[in-house]
C-alpha cells in the first residue's frame, strides 16, 4: 500500500491528473470484439505450420485484448488446400484413427488416403487438434472455411490477405 501512495504522490507532483489513470486490465466480450475476415494461402505450406498460424488466428492471440474464455479470434479462409506439403515420409507414415463406436471398429487412414478424399480435411483435422478441447473450440472452429482451389464463397465479406511468415 505505501507504495501505491508513493507513485500517486510521485504523479501529482508531475501534474498527471490521477483521478484519469486506470490500472484495471480490459477483458474483452461478445460485444468489444472486433473481428476480421483473414484469407490465408495455403500454397507451399508445410501442414502443422500452417495450422499452429491458423490457430493463432482463429484463436485471437495475435490481438491486444486477447482474452482466454471469449472468442477474440478473426473468421480464417484458407485457400489451395490441395498445395500443402508434408515433410519427410509422414505422407504415408501419418495416420488419422477414429472410431465407429462399435466393438472393433478402430479405423485408420493414412495422410495419402485422406488427401484424396478431401485435400481440405487435412487441414481442418490438424488446425481442430490445435484448438481447445471445450465449447470455446467449437465456435472457434466454426469461423474456419477451408477451400480447394483459388476460388472461395466468401468475397462478399472483403477478407484481408495475410503473409503467414508474419505470425509468430
Amino acid at each position: 500500500m505505501p507504495t501505491l501512495l508513493k507513485k500517486r504522490a510521485l504523479l501529482i507532483k508531475k501534474n498527471i491528473n490521477v483521478d484519469t489513470l486506470s490500472y484495471k486490465t480490459i477483458s474483452a466480450n461478445k460485444s468489444t470484439v472486433n473481428k476480421n475476415w483473414v484469407l490465408v494461402d495455403a500454397e507451399g505450406q508445410n501442414l502443422g505450420r500452417l495450422a499452429s498460424r491458423v490457430a493463432i488466428l482463429l484463436r485471437g492471440k495475435n490481438k491486444p485484448n486477447f482474452t482466454p474464455h471469449v472468442d477474440c479470434g478473426d473468421n480464417v479462409i484458407v485457400i489451395n488446400a490441395e498445395k500443402i506439403k508434408l515433410s519427410g515420409n509422414k505422407w504415408n507414415n501419418k495416420t488419422y484413427i477414429r472410431h465407429t463406436g462399435y466393438p472393433g471398429g478402430q479405423r485408420s487412414l493414412t495422410a495419402t488416403e485422406l488427401y484424396a478424399k478431401d485435400p481440405a480435411r487435412l487441414i481442418e483435422k490438424s488446425v481442430k487438434g490445435m484448438l481447445p478441447k471445450n465449447k470455446l473450440g467449437s465456435s472457434l472452429f466454426r469461423n474456419l472455411n477451408v477451400f480447394v482451389g483459388k476460388s472461395h464463397t466468401h468475397e462478399a465479406q472483403k477478407p484481408i490477405i495475410i503473409n503467414l511468415n508474419d505470425i509468430n
